[in-house]
């Protein structure tokens, strides 16, 4: 899902207003942006903290709806735009959904002054974080004061980087969820859930080089292409199916990671798959994301709108939005596919999918439970962790990632912290399936469609 971009700014607009000038702060998600001077300054915000997040520049004029686009020297990042309430609203470019901001009348004083950066201050800041914003405490059971209560006693003022890192694993490590990570210097963690696999267990050189050896040893496939910083590879397959692998929903330019860039790049590589002829030539699509470590929802969404004629429920989702409260969730938005304005496919669809299809690459499986024809979906369940990631910033500079918001399934199922479930189990990617060139979920029987053969 999306991680925020923390990198310098273009030169300012001298002199910049625009309808979106002011402070505001997010309706959850505990973030105060205060845009002022043509530029808009994001702090993150606890009740122990006021943060410095980023700032970013106002790249054009406002739109005719009054949006305005604030970003980098590598393109736009978010927009901001007035509605008639006289509210706002943030979206961070790549997400599905906007974010509810409610104006207030001037800087907090917390943001003017600095956060100590010491032992302790870090901690609180990284217990508070959770505490007011993880979206599974309920969930998961937790009780998160308890792990105050554990693990505050053990840090001081002479608490090393080594032993703080060390504690705030060992907080982080059970909640078993893989949006919940740090990165520390040259240090980082990643949970996962318990029973699970990340890419510390499968790399992706291994799973990739795997399938693409079946394909052409064993399914007599000459031609892989690959496209997006091969992040995406297509390939015609006997039956008169064509074989779509995605690897990620982001990084798909070599030079720059924002959405614009990546948005491009994908509408092109799908233009060069999804023509007429071949769409014409399929009787059955195969989309492989067992190994997809996910990014952008709006990409996965470009990718869904190649394969429907009407539009559809992709998804809905709220985010927590009381610190004190985690049963209290701001609004539902509902997010929709819509058919692409070009060659698309309306046959049948199947879903390759695994416990290393994460975030946004579940994002994109739900949004395509919705499709008619259902796709089916071989392998096993993915990862079960949906919200955008939400990176903060302790005083120390390490940052830090959790999710605080719920996806849920046209059907109303929240699949978080259990996956989406296959419609036909298979093993995806065992030590016995790459050791003999195996590979169960690709080949497994569609019958309607018969042998590849």
């Amino acid at each position: 899902m999306l991680a925020t971009v923390l990198a310098a700014c273009a030169a300012p607009i001298g002199g910049t207003t625009s309808p979106v000038d002011g402070v505001w702060r997010t309706d959850g998600y505990g973030w105060i942006i205060s845009v002022r001077n043509g530029q808009a300054e994001t702090f993150d915000t606890t009740s122990v903290s006021c943060l410095p997040n980023r700032t970013l520049t106002q790249l054009e004029g406002p739109a005719p709806d009054g949006t305005v686009q604030f970003g980098n020297q590598d393109g736009a990042v978010e927009t901001l735009r007035r509605t008639p309430d006289d509210q706002g609203a943030l979206r961070l470019l790549g997400t599905a959904a906007d974010i509810d901001l409610v104006p207030v009348p001037e800087l907090p004083e917390a943001c003017t002054r600095p956060v100590p950066n010491d032992p302790v201050t870090n901690f609180d800041v990284f217990w508070a974080t959770f505490a007011e914003n993880y979206n599974s405490t309920v969930r998961k059971n937790i009780d998160w004061n308890a792990v105050r209560a554990q693990y505050r006693p053990m840090v001081n003022a002479n608490t090393t980087p080594d032993e703080l890192y060390r504690i705030l694993v060992s907080m982080i490590r059970p909640l078993g969820d893989a949006h919940a990570s740090i990165d520390a210097d040259d240090r980082s963690f990643a949970a996962k859930r318990q029973g699970t696999r990340d890419e510390h267990d499968v790399s992706r050189r291994d799973a990739i080089d795997a399938v693409d050896d079946h394909l052409h040893e064993d399914l007599r496939v000459t031609d892989i292409q690959t496209f997006a910083n091969n992040r995406i590879a297509y390939a015609d397959l006997p039956g008169g199916r064509g074989y779509l692998r995605i690897t990620s929903f982001e990084k798909y330019d070599r030079d720059d990671n924002v959405f614009p860039a990546n948005s491009a790049v994908l509408t092109r590589t799908l233009n060069t798959i999804f023509t007429q002829a071949r769409i014409n030539a399929w009787r059955g699509l195969i989309i492989d994301i067992r190994f997809n470590t996910g990014g952008d929802d709006e990409l996965g969404l470009q990718v869904a709108s190649r394969l429907t004629n009407t539009a559809y429920t992709a998804y809905t989702k709220d985010a927590r939005n009381n610190p004190t409260d985690p049963n209290s969730h701001g609004r539902l938005r509902t997010v929709t596919v819509t058919p692409y304005d070009g060659p698309r496919y309306l046959g049948p669809v199947r879903l390759l999918t695994s416990d290393l299809t994460v975030s946004a690459g579940e994002t994109f499986t739900e949004a395509m439970l919705g499709r008619t024809p259902a796709p089916s979906r071989v392998g096993t369940a993915t990862q079960g962790v949906f919200a955008d990631d939400m990176e903060r910033k302790l005083p120390n500079g390490w940052t830090f990632t959790l999710g605080n918001e719920d996806y849920f399934a046209p059907d109303g199922t929240d699949y978080e912290e259990v996956g989406i479930p296959p419609t036909t189990q298979t093993p995806v990617f065992t030590p016995d399936e790459l050791a003999q060139h195996k590979d169960s979920a690709l080949d497994a029987p569609w019958p309607e469609l018969g042998s590849f053969h």
